[in-house]
């Protein structure tokens, strides 16, 4: 794609984002599409958000789980930015109509205390850098019609962000297996998903690891103070006005999110 139809095809994501509405896929439209096209659609959706005042605050991965693969037929994770404006509080809900077409995801979100720059991060690394882990909701959210996405889409759709919700408490990482926790999702007080930190490429340590070389690669650094999503530990759960979610993380602790 030319630097023209890149910055359509950012223009266009940014207001199918403000205004709540979908779009058709751009592998449809940009049969030729290539990821590092979509990546540069997704950095100049991120400078569109900046400009308008918003902050990064973190980063996540996406696409992680054998379980999400499957659903979205897209079979090799992603990154996308995380700004202030998502992180709502457990306490005052996520309004349903400031999404367009949500599903929930349970997960580890890691704060850092250092910087982490690839290549060569190692998962000893990671550990080091982490102030803590804690249980959180991601809830994703998609500006291609009917999640009819290919990876090129989510990229380009800053990997599908959403919002997102941080649980009750931070924990060390170095006192748990962080492979071998198992998450319990609940929805309406039914459990509708199980999963265990194992799902997040082998480790949700592994896909930090991942993150933070990948990004490095471009020059860029996950920094002291972020939030670092590290994917989905279970399939993803639909939801809609009045939905009630709860997701327990074993040795982590809990995060709930009511839709309102």
């Amino acid at each position: 794609m030319n630097e023209t139809e890149i910055n359509i095809a950012a223009d266009e994501l940014y207001g199918a984002w403000r205004e709540r509405r979908m779009i058709e896929p751009l592998t449809d439209r940009h049969p030729a599409i290539s990821i590092e096209d979509a990546y540069r659609i997704q950095q100049g959706l991120i400078e569109r958000r900046l400009a308008g005042g918003e902050r990064v605050i973190g980063k996540k991965i996406g696409v992680t789980s054998r379980v999400v693969m499957d659903m979205l037929k897209v079979y090799q994770p992603d990154f996308g930015y995380l700004f202030d404006a998502m992180c709502v509080s457990s306490a005052s809900g996520v309004p349903a109509d400031s999404l367009i077409q949500p599903k929930a995801e349970g997960e580890l979100a890691f704060v850092l205390k250092r910087d982490l720059t690839g290549p060569g991060v190692t998962n000893a690394d990671v550990l080091a850098a982490t102030e803590g882990v804690m249980a959180c909701f991601e809830i994703v959210d998609s500006r291609i019609r009917d999640w009819k996405i290919r990876i090129q889409d989510t990229v380009a759709d800053n990997a599908s962000c959403g919002v997102f919700v941080l649980g009750d408490r931070l924990v060390d990482p170095a006192e748990l297996d962080l492979t071998l926790c198992g998450m319990v999702l609940e929805k309406n007080g039914e459990v509708v998903v199980t999963g265990a930190g194992a799902a997040a490429l082998g480790s949700p340590v592994n896909a930090v690891a991942w993150l933070a070389n990948t990004l490095g690669r471009f020059g860029i650094p996950l920094k002291a103070g972020e939030v670092i999503l590290s994917g989905a530990l279970g399939a993803m759960v639909p939801v809609s006005k009045g939905d009630f979610l709860r997701v327990s993380i074993g040795g982590v602790g809990h995060c709930s999110v009511r839709f309102v």
